[in-house]
C-alpha cells in the first residue's frame, strides 16, 4: 500500500517528532519520508482527518478472545478487527479458552488465525496444564512456537513451589512469568469490594488482603528466584506501594492496571448491573486514586483494557452467578481521557512491549510504519452501536468518553474506524 498522512500531529513523547505537526509517505510496512507539505504522488492515497493525531501503534498487554472454544463469545477474525478500530496494532491474547493455550500446537492455531492481519496478535501461554495449577505446561515448546509470557489469566498460583520452579525454569530462555494475585481463601465467595458498598447491598466482600496477601507472597518468590514477573491488573493501594518498594530494590516486576479500576468505583454496583461484575472486583475512591497516582509515578507500567468478552447468557443473571469480565478495547481510549493527559496515557499503552519482547517501532524514517490515529478531543458518549465485539458486556456503556479513534496502520494494512 502507498500512502499519504496529513497533517498529523505526532505524539511520541521520546521521538523526533513529538508535538509535531507533520505529513508521513508510508510506502508498504516502511515510513519513507516525514515532512511539511509533501508533494502528492500517483496511485499514492491520502489520509486527512480532522484534528488527526498519530502516535506509535498501542499494545494491550491483556485480551481474551474466546477462540477456540468460545467463539459465542468472540472469534479471533472478528476480535482483531474490534481492535485495530480501537486503536490497538498489537494485542497479547490470553490462553483462556478451550481448551487452554497450553502447548505447541495450541500457540501454533491461535497464530495462523491472526496471520496476515493488521493487529499483531501475540499469544500468552498457559503456566499450567489447563491453567489448572498442579503442573507446568510445556513452557520451552510453546516459547518456540511463538508465546510471548506465560501465565494462568485469572487465577491465583496457590502452590508456592510452582510459582518459585516456573520462575526458575523461564530463566534459561530469558522468560517471562504473570501472576494474577488473589488468595482464594481469603477471596471466598465474595464477589465485590468489601467495604461500605458492600455492606449496603448485601453482597459478599473480597477484602483488599486477598490480592495483597499474594502481591506481597509473589514478590518473596521473585526476591529468591531472580527472573521476570509480572503482575497483572492490580487494584489496590497496597499493591502499589509494595511493587514501588520491589522495583526500588531491584527486583525485576513490572505490573498493570485495567482501564476501568482507574476510572470506576464500587459504588456503580448500586443498581447490581453484572456487566461491572469484575476481577480484582472495582474498589473504593480511595484505592482508585492510588492507582491514578501510581500511573504518574511510574509504578505502574502499563494500562490495559483486560479485554474479556461474555455471552449475555453468562452476564444476565443474578450477580453472584454472573461470570467476571467486561469488554474493553472500544473504549479505552476515550475513558483514559477523563482522567490523565494524552502524553501518559501513549506512553502507558505502548510501554508494555519492552515487558513482553514486543518491537516498539520509532516514528522515523526507514522504520517500520506502526501507527494509531485518533483525536484527542471530541466529547461522546459510549453506547450499544459503539460496542463491536459479539458481546456486548462493556462496564462504560452510557459513560462519558473523551477523544475518538480513527484507527490504525500496520503491516502494511490500513484499517479505520
Amino acid at each position: 500500500m502507498k500512502l499519504i498522512i496529513r497533517n498529523a500531529t505526532i505524539i511520541d513523547p521520546n521521538g523526533l517528532h513529538h508535538n509535531q505537526k507533520r505529513d508521513l509517505k508510508i510506502v508498504g510496512k516502511t515510513i519513507e519520508k516525514i515532512g511539511l507539505n509533501l508533494p502528492s504522488e500517483k496511485d499514492f492515497e491520502e489520509i486527512s482527518l480532522e484534528n488527526l493525531h498519530l502516535s506509535k501503534g498501542w499494545f494491550d498487554s491483556s485480551v481474551s478472545l474466546g477462540e477456540p472454544g468460545f467463539e459465542d463469545r468472540e472469534t479471533i477474525t472478528n476480535g482483531l478487527l474490534v481492535a485495530a478500530k480501537s486503536g490497538f496494532t498489537s494485542i497479547a491474547l490470553q490462553p483462556n479458552s478451550f481448551p487452554v493455550i497450553d502447548n505447541q500446537s495450541q500457540v501454533q492455531f491461535v497464530k495462523e488465525k491472526a496471520r496476515n492481519n493488521a493487529v499483531n496478535l501475540f499469544p500468552i501461554g498457559a503456566l499450567t496444564k489447563g491453567s489448572e495449577g498442579n503442573d507446568l505446561a510445556e513452557l520451552v515448546d510453546m516459547k518456540n512456537a511463538g508465546a510471548i509470557a506465560f501465565g494462568d489469566y485469572g487465577r491465583n498460583i496457590t502452590n508456592a513451589n510452582l510459582l518459585k520452579i516456573g520462575l526458575q525454569y523461564v530463566q534459561d530462555f530469558n522468560g517471562l512469568v504473570i501472576a494474577f494475585s488473589q488468595d482464594e481463601k481469603i477471596k471466598g465467595s465474595g464477589v465485590v469490594h468489601e467495604g461500605v458498598v458492600s455492606t449496603r447491598l448485601g453482597l459478599k466482600g473480597i477484602p483488599t488482603l486477598a490480592e495483597e496477601l499474594m502481591v506481597a507472597r509473589n514478590l518473596f518468590i521473585l526476591e529468591y528466584t531472580g527472573g521476570k514477573l509480572h503482575i497483572p491488573t492490580i487494584s489496590t493501594a497496597k499493591s502499589v506501594e509494595l511493587i514501588k518498594d520491589a522495583k526500588a530494590n531491584g527486583l525485576k516486576v513490572t505490573c498493570s492496571v485495567a482501564v476501568h479500576h482507574l476510572l470506576l468505583t464500587d459504588e456503580k454496583l448500586i443498581e447490581f448491573d453484572t456487566r461491572l461484575k469484575v476481577s480484582p472486583p472495582l474498589r473504593d475512591e480511595k484505592n482508585r486514586k492510588a492507582l491514578i497516582e501510581g500511573v504518574l509515578d511510574g509504578t505502574i507500567d502499563m494500562i490495559t483494557s483486560d479485554h474479556n468478552p461474555i455471552d449475555i447468557e453468562h452476564k444476565k443473571m443474578e450477580f453472584d452467578l454472573a461470570k467476571n469480565g467486561t469488554i474493553g478495547l472500544e473504549s479505552a481510549f476515550g475513558a483514559l481521557l477523563n482522567i490523565l493527559p494524552p502524553d501518559v496515557i501513549i506512553s502507558k499503552l505502548t510501554n508494555g512491549k519492552a515487558t513482553f519482547g514486543v518491537e516498539n517501532h520509532e516514528i522515523k524514517e526507514g522504520a517500520s510504519a506502526d501507527f494509531t490515529f485518533f483525536n484527542p478531543n471530541l466529547e461522546w458518549t459510549f453506547r450499544k452501536e459503539n460496542m463491536l465485539s459479539k458481546s456486548k458486556n462493556s462496564a462504560f456503556l452510557g459513560e462519558k468518553m473523551i477523544g475518538k479513534v480513527y484507527g490504525i496502520y500496520n503491516n502494511g494494512k490500513l484499517v479505520l474506524a
